[in-house]
């Protein structure tokens, strides 16, 4: 602890050279995150030195509801406030998100703008609030919130330009990350459904199997193939073709659960990756799938209403495989396997026992 005291106590000493030199070495660092997580812990980490306030907050704006949510939190529990939200225009953090201008709240609690929010649920009292806006190509990003801070004229001074600059590391940094992401994401999408592809399947299901064999818990996965497609494409083509596909597929994960992840694995293959799920349990959803597609008429907008039939193979780790590479495997031979008993049937694990459907 007292060697922190004594290395703020530094920066407050340090020169124009030396402050820009120190951003230098904050920018390097998150620079250097290449997931929001990382980035965040650079964040607290680095700030955490170079600022010597004993209350601040990173909010960041989520990007699908608009509303500014605690990504970093020094001098209160974040566990407490995660599941705060601040719509634009609330509280003085929402107002500097919708204005995108700065804000020097000496008295919040008399303050029209302050939301309680935060206070009631923590417990803290808020008495005065710097805030500032994070902006990325004219777009705000986030807030910056340094609360209650002891000698306001003295801050103002003495740190808050660095705090303008580091703002703006930050915001260049959060841009970065999540581009990288949706990226990221763009390449684990099948064109054709708006589901996984196989670049997702390569690199999620190692972590899958990791985790559940360190949680002891079951991890299942089901090979489907619909059945006589190519007479599809043959009478209807291939636009229409891909069509189907893309309405199977939401036929598919609308029996799914929250956790369970749907693969378009080649053609009209498709698989279904199910962690944390016994095989009697993920027979039981296989069953539900089978009577969902069975009983959906397929290019109904069209007039067409075509009905439409899949094989299934179900493999269970770790009764029926410790890898990867022998659970899909097993999966697509007891597949295979129902396509040779006559189609439009389940079949079980590496003893390719058939489960006779009504």
């Amino acid at each position: 602890m007292e060697e922190k005291k004594d290395f703020q106590a530094y920066l407050s000493e340090l020169g124009t050279v030396d402050r820009i030199l120190a951003c230098i070495e904050f920018s390097k660092a998150l620079v250097s995150a290449y997931d929001m997580e990382s980035l965040l812990k650079a964040v607290l980490e680095r700030i955490r030195l170079l600022i010597p306030a004993r209350n601040w907050s990173l909010l960041l704006l989520d990007q699908k509801t608009q509303e500014l949510y605690f990504a970093v939190t020094v001098g209160l529990d974040l566990e407490t406030v995660k599941h705060v939200r601040l719509k634009l225009g609330e509280g003085i953090a929402g107002v500097v998100a919708q204005t995108g201008k700065p804000m020097f709240i000496a008295d919040a609690q008399h303050d029209p703008r302050f939301s309680p929010k935060v206070d009631e649920v923590t417990g803290f009292e808020t008495r005065s609030i710097i805030a500032l806006p994070l902006h990325v190509r004219g777009a705000v990003v986030g807030v910056f919130e340094v609360v209650n801070v002891e000698n306001e004229e003295f801050f103002r001074e003495k740190y808050l330009p660095l705090l303008h600059i580091l703002a703006d590391y930050v915001a260049i940094a959060v841009d970065n990350v999540r581009n990288l992401q949706q990226l990221q994401a763009r390449t684990f999408i099948d064109e054709v459904t708006g589901f996984y592809n196989t670049r997702y399947l390569a690199a999620k299901l190692d972590l899958f199997i990791r985790d559940c064999l360190q949680r002891q818990e079951d991890l299942s996965v089901v090979f489907l193939d619909l059945d006589n497609f190519k007479a599809i494409v043959d009478s209807q083509g291939h636009l229409r073709g891909s069509k189907v596909l893309s309405e199977v597929a939401r036929v598919i994960h609308s029996v799914l659960g929250p956790k369970d992840s749907l693969v378009r694995y080649g053609g009209d293959e498709f698989i279904v990756l199910l962690p944390r799920r016994t095989q009697e349990e993920a027979l039981a959803l296989v069953r539900k799938l089978r009577q969902t597609l069975n009983s959906t008429p397929f290019l109904a907008d069209e007039g067409v209403n075509i009905r439409l039939t899949a094989s299934y193979g179900i493999a269970t780790m770790p009764q029926d495989a410790q890898d990867k590479e022998t659970l899909l495997l097993i999966a697509d031979r007891a597949m295979f396997r129902c396509k040779g008993k006559g189609k439009d049937c389940i079949m079980l694990g590496q003893g390719l026992v058939p489960v006779t459907e009504a």
